[in-house]
């Protein structure tokens, strides 16, 4: 399989193909499950459209909790059935799918209860490892231990001594779910998909009562084209409600929201090896290791504000600190805080007021003839949703269809970046040698496009200066501007200091003082003008001082009130930036 850019050039070449003619699908949503459902029906051998209105990933897939995991907590609900598909995802991207971009972390989970609990605990994780064999893809992933309470400190001195009387230690997965949507992205446009962001669905088509396709808007350009589809898939997670009611008939579920927000800690506020798992009034509540960082959280609240920006408000700024400082030795304080991010979960709705409680499990629906609306679940089992819903988009449309549809082969399919990625892992340090970069930067780059990374070091060859690092973000390099920008889609400042690269939570500005320099690599590959420049660092200043407003508010109003104070507005892109600028080309 040959890697495809998703370049300017491909963009536009994909929305010209996609009015030309008609799609055996269209995938509405460049989330995890849409990207995902893209993958899934392009390997089947059908034509398909992939939109999103904004960046890949720009809604809850950028914003999780970055694990993929088993969800250990379903076991005391004694949801079986979903924790060995989520294990199952779990090893099939570990050791197959993805292993550049998801990698085992361990957990450690203090005990509070002499006895009773760690008999009781210990054989929930017991059962999860066994679990996880059992799916067959278990393989590599350490078992759990037992530990004293002078053990479990020794792992993490940052715990206080009376926090525990001993703990256990398990493992599961992280990711960089930002990252990984986009390479499935653009691993569906390696097997041919036709894929575009800032394309917005404006309505459905329809013919009797049959859903036929899609009114699409270009984003960048204003153009307004109609793409016809044997099925149209709708994958918007929070919005599916908005883009059903496109279709004049009511769903057969409904979504709700739920707002979960994390804090991003610099990686010497704690001390500790891996990670930490707590258990809260209404939840858990994770200490994750991120790089030179920590990802503390989750809150789980309903939410029925503005879904395109979440905001988090100081009341869950201070739940979170308030619970994770029950454990630690040295507290911490509102000053430690890089970073925090906001998404919403697509919960299907039920009964129950918490939604804590409301189902993380997945369903779908084809109501509407023609339309198939896919809701629910959680980021790790997103292939499973998107094999589901391309099931049914097969299955209404194979009076269409002359031929007979294969199944899902997803399972076998590795994205891009998987395949040659452990060899070049064992030759990382004659990488560094031939590139005159250090190994630990080798490293860092593979985590993030495993054997993609000899396209980045041929920027590097060709332009050293692309070697060095960003000014004020050194963890990334100026190439990684460039090629997010000429391979992996980016469009505006944002894509890149939000989404490509985690800039925006990672330090201490948001991303402010490196937005310049990003904003003039970016124009460069573009064909900006220096108005064009300007508007997009203009536009990402005041995203992130609504987004430091909202977050000094007391309540979710306020906080939202204040974050819409930075219009979610995409600029006007050039002639040049709109079509295929300079470097729109140069990749292949």
């Amino acid at each position: 399989m040959r890697p495809v850019p998703l370049s300017p050039h491909t963009r536009q070449t994909a929305l010209d193909a996609m009015e030309q003619q008609p799609l055996d699908v269209l995938v509405i949503g460049g989330g995890v499950v849409g990207a995902g459902s893209a993958l899934d029906a392009a390997t089947r051998g059908l034509s398909v459209g992939l939109v999103e209105a904004r960046d890949f990933a720009s809604g809850t897939s950028s914003r999780s909790s970055k694990l993929m995991h088993g969800g250990l907590r379903y076991l005391e609900m004694l949801d079986f059935r979903l924790v060995a598909e989520a294990l199952k995802e779990r090893g099939l991207n570990l050791q197959k799918l993805a292993p550049h971009l998801v990698r085992e972390v361990a957990f450690l989970y203090p005990l509070q209860h002499r006895g009773w609990e760690r008999f009781y605990a210990g054989s929930g994780v017991a059962l999860y490892d066994a679990m996880s064999k059992a799916s067959g893809y278990g393989k590599g992933v350490p078992l759990h231990r037992h530990h004293t309470r002078r053990g479990a400190r020794k792992i993490f001195p940052g715990l206080r001594k009376d926090a525990l009387v001993g703990a256990l230690r398990y493992y599961d997965a992280q990711v960089d779910d930002a990252r990984h949507t986009m390479f499935l992205a653009r691993t569906a446009t390696a097997y041919g998909a036709h894929v575009a962001s800032r394309t917005r669905v404006v309505d459905l088509i329809r013919e009797g009562g049959r859903v036929t396709g899609a009114r699409l808007k270009d984003l960048e350009s204003g153009r307004e084209l109609d793409v016809r589809a044997a099925v149209v898939i709708n994958a918007t997670g929070v919005w599916t409600d908005e883009t059903q009611g496109m279709a004049a008939e009511r769903g057969q579920f409904h979504v709700r929201a739920s707002k979960g927000i994390h804090l991003v800690v610099p990686r010497d506020r704690i001390r500790g090896e891996g990670g930490l798992i707590l258990r809260t009034e209404k939840s858990v509540l994770f200490v994750i290791p991120w790089g030179r960082h920590w990802v503390i959280g989750t809150t789980d609240t309903d939410w029925d504000l503005s879904k395109d920006h979440p905001a988090a408000s100081r009341s869950d700024i201070d739940y979170l600190l308030e619970h994770v400082n029950t454990v630690l030795v040295e507290p911490l304080t509102h000053a430690d805080v890089e970073g925090v991010y906001a998404g919403l979960r697509p919960l299907l709705a039920g009964e129950s007021d918490a939604t804590s409680k409301l189902s993380r499990e997945h369903a779908v629906s084809t109501s509407t003839k023609g339309l198939v609306v896919i809701a629910g679940g959680k980021y790790t089992t997103y292939r499973i949703m998107a094999k589901d819903a391309v099931d049914a988009a097969v299955h209404g449309m194979t009076h269409q269809l002359d031929r007979n549809v294969p199944g899902s082969c997803t399972e076998d399919v590795p994205l891009l970046g998987a395949d040659g990625y452990e060899a070049l892992w064992n030759q990382r340090h004659r990488l560094a040698e031939d590139s005159g970069l250090n190994v630990g930067r080798i490293e860092h780059l593979l985590h993030r496009y495993g054997s993609l990374v000899v396209e980045v070091l041929d920027l590097v060859a060709t332009d050293p200066s692309l070697g060095e690092p960003l000014t004020g973000a050194d963890d990334y390099l100026r190439a990684e501007v460039v090629y997010g920008t000429t391979h992996e889609g980016s469009r505006h400042l944002d894509d890149i200091i939000a989404r490509r690269t985690r800039i925006s939570i990672e330090t201490f500005d948001r991303g402010t003082e490196v937005a310049r320099e990003v904003a003039s690599l970016m124009g460069d590959a573009l064909g900006w003008t220096d108005d064009q420049r300007e508007l997009e660092v203009e536009h990402y200043l005041k995203r992130v001082a609504a987004e430091r407003e909202s977050q000094t508010m007391p309540d979710d109003e306020t906080a939202d009130a204040a974050r819409m104070g930075a219009a979610d507005v995409v600029p006007v892109a050039t002639a040049e930036g709109g079509g295929a600028g300079p470097g729109a080309d140069t990749a292949s």
